[in-house]
């Protein structure tokens, strides 16, 4: 008969159970029934219910970061609403009573935004997770850590890391609950804020656990880092630890692991790390494909309807195209996901896709009834708002909303300066922004007035093309069709775009940001490509048209060329036309583009110079080349798949013979 060995600590707040580790699956239902009674009287009934896999998970967590208490998350509302109540009384967030339902939380300033320097992936071969470059290179394509290294620098931050605090278990489902395209999270954390944006995020609750059975989950740990008595006063009120912030995965224990800070992607495991990282990695051993896509359904005036898959960088529009108020007559747009995309080929050879969120985490910023009033509208309840502005009248505010808001109303900043208007300065001199940059809304997908009947589809939607695209001020047309797949895992491969606020970097600086995927892949991206690349020589599969836009062309003065927003229709018409079959198109170097005439600019309220749009100045192309070269020579200098090489080497050709 197995044997399970415990010890109480008691007269303390610190408890532990020792060698639970001996109690795994394999051992007997003795062995589990005593563990599970060893848990109860150290952290209530709750955990007798857990599965043995979760519980040996959740104790094993406690055991190192030693909390006071143990909850487990059942996602109803009672539970949230006593969430928020504790949130509020710990001045976490503050009621913004115009809306419904409605929270502002104020982070700690060192605290908002993706760390991407501190983000790292664990595996014993470094080539397995990043491509190995030469002595002297900055490798940008991700951080990989050795796992000794790591389990030392986890061991200085997570033992009793919990201490006076409650840590929550969070049972999520990534993807409509009992789908086969979905998969399932256990993440700890000692953070309400966190339970709280998950709730909306994912799938969380008792009937994740109903579902996962004996099945595998990946395993999500995260701590604010602040254990209780503190040792400094918080500011904000906003636990978080900048100085000793990680965010680790370990790919072949599907694993996370997250310290030291409360924003978003490095707090709230579901997304970026789980939904991207680790579930590339799982993709690409079980063949299928996680990426950074918003899905959009689009039905034309005939009735016909196609979705397609579109791969932006973070704050660049990703949103604003989901959630699409078309300007031609007769279109429907409607959403499927925001952000993210999982796809898989179906038994007919259709690539499926589900978006494995339940929520959005957009970018405040920008978003306004101008440009995206489907956002505005799903934000007015249920939300929770992070780093943006308040309104003496109980509203929000931030940059793009000043034509909304009566000049009467006084503005507070994220940083708390009371009477806020545009003409401030900060003491550099600089323009003092009323919210964040990086400023986020975190709201319920269901509230979107125009999601796609489908969105929650366990089957997923049939997919007819994947759309790439960036700023690129200049020298980039509007819209351009790949000749092939091979070409069109090229254009993903040689993406660029300017940088954005959603992590450390300074903005308008052009950067490589390959499948809009730079932060997030979760393997060598030389095997990425290969894992792209392989689809097409796999029989029976349908693969979708390839695409490549750019709303953000300037002309000389700096103005954008083309319009954008709800006009984008007229793009998507032409790329809708082309998966039929149809469409006229004349093939450039670059690609194939819309004859002249071809894009639909009928009741377009301006003009445009659709000439500029097109044009394909020879030496930017040339310089174009030369920089995508460059780029895979140092990035990706042996793993980079031979025929992404011959795809460049085609490019070059036909730039010279035809530019």
């Amino acid at each position: 008969m197995d044997t399970l060995e415990y010890t109480v600590l008691k007269d303390s707040t610190h408890h532990a159970i020792k060698a639970l580790g001996r109690c795994n699956l394999h051992t007997s239902p003795y062995c589990h029934q005593r563990a599970a009674a060893a848990a109860s009287k150290l952290y209530g009934p709750q955990l007798e219910s857990l599965q043995p896999s979760v519980r040996e998970y959740v104790l094993e967590k406690a055991e190192l970061c030693r909390p006071d208490n143990i909850h487990i998350c059942d996602g109803s509302q009672e539970e949230n609403d006593t969430f928020l109540k504790k949130l509020q009384s710990d001045g976490v967030i503050t009621p913004l009573k115009k809306y419904e339902n409605c929270w502002l939380a104020r982070t700690d300033p060192r605290d908002v935004a993706r760390v991407e320097s501190k983000t790292v992936i664990a595996t014993p071969n470094k080539r397995d997770t990043i491509p190995i470059v030469a002595d002297g290179v900055s490798g940008k394509l991700g951080n990989w850590i050795a796992p000794d290294v790591l389990d030392q620098e986890l061991g200085v931050r997570f033992p009793g890391c919990m201490a006076g605090r409650t840590m929550y278990v969070i049972p999520f489902s990534m993807g409509p609950v009992g789908s086969p395209l979905s998969k399932i999270g256990i993440q700890v954390t000692d953070s309400l804020y966190v339970v709280a944006s998950m709730r909306i995020m994912t799938r969380m609750g008792k009937q994740v656990l109903d579902t996962l059975g004996d099945g595998e989950f990946v395993k999500c740990l995260h701590s604010v880092g602040q254990p209780l008595p503190l040792k400094e006063p918080l500011v904000n009120n906003w636990p978080c630890n900048p100085e000793k912030t990680i965010i680790s995965h370990i790919p072949d224990r599907r694993e996370i692991c997250s310290f030291g800070s409360g924003y978003g992607g490095n707090s709230l495991l579901g997304k970026k790390c789980f939904a991207l990282r680790i579930a590339s990695r799982i993709a690409k051993d079980e063949g299928w494909l996680a990426e950074h896509m918003l899905i959009l359904g689009l039905t034309n005036p005939e009735g016909e309807k196609r979705y397609v898959a579109a791969a932006f960088p973070s704050a660049c529009g990703k949103t604003n195209l989901a959630m699409l108020n078309p300007t031609l007559p007769g279109w429907k747009a409607e959403c499927i996901g925001d952000d993210i995309a999982w796809m898989k080929f179906d038994s007919e050879g259709r690539l499926r896709a589900i978006n494995p969120e339940a929520g959005f985490f957009g970018v405040a910023p920008g978003t306004s009834n101008s440009t995206n009033p489907n956002a505005m509208a799903t934000i007015e309840s249920n939300t929770v708002f992070t780093n943006v502005a308040s309104t003496d009248d109980g509203g929000f505010f931030w940059e793009g909303l000043e034509k909304e808001t009566p000049d009467n109303v006084k503005i507070t900043t994220w940083l708390g300066k009371e009477n806020w208007n545009k003409d401030m300065k900060t003491p550099d001199g600089k323009k003092l922004l009323a919210a964040h940059a990086n400023s986020r809304f975190c709201a319920p997908a269901r509230q979107c007035p125009v999601m796609d009947p489908a969105w929650e589809d366990p089957a997923g939607v049939p997919i007819d093309a994947i759309i790439f695209g960036g700023r690129r001020p200049e020298g980039v047309p509007l819209v351009y069709e790949a000749f092939d797949w091979s070409h069109g895992v090229f254009i993903g491969a040689s993406m660029k775009s300017e940088s954005t606020a959603a992590a450390e970097h300074a903005a308008k600086v052009i950067m490589n940001d390959p499948f809009a995927m730079r932060p997030f892949f979760g393997y060598n991206f030389g095997h990425y490509l290969a894992h792209w690349l392989h689809f097409k020589d796999r029989p029976g599969l349908q693969l979708p048209k390839v695409f490549h836009v750019n709303w953000f062309r300037k002309n000389t003065a700096g103005k954008f060329i083309w319009p954008g927003f709800g006009e984008n229709t007229r793009v998507l018409d032409w790329i809708f036309q082309r998966c039929a079959g149809k469409g006229i198109v004349q093939d450039t170097a670059i690609g194939r583009v819309p004859t002249p005439g071809a894009i639909n600019l009928s009741g377009l309220q301006e003009e445009v110079d659709m000439e500029e749009l097109f044009r394909l100045p020879k030496d930017f192309w040339e310089k174009e080349v030369e920089e995508i070269r460059s780029y895979f020579k140092t990035q990706v200098p042996e793993d980079l798949p031979e025929e992404i090489n011959a795809q460049l080497r085609l490019l070059e050709e036909r730039i010279k013979t035809q530019l």
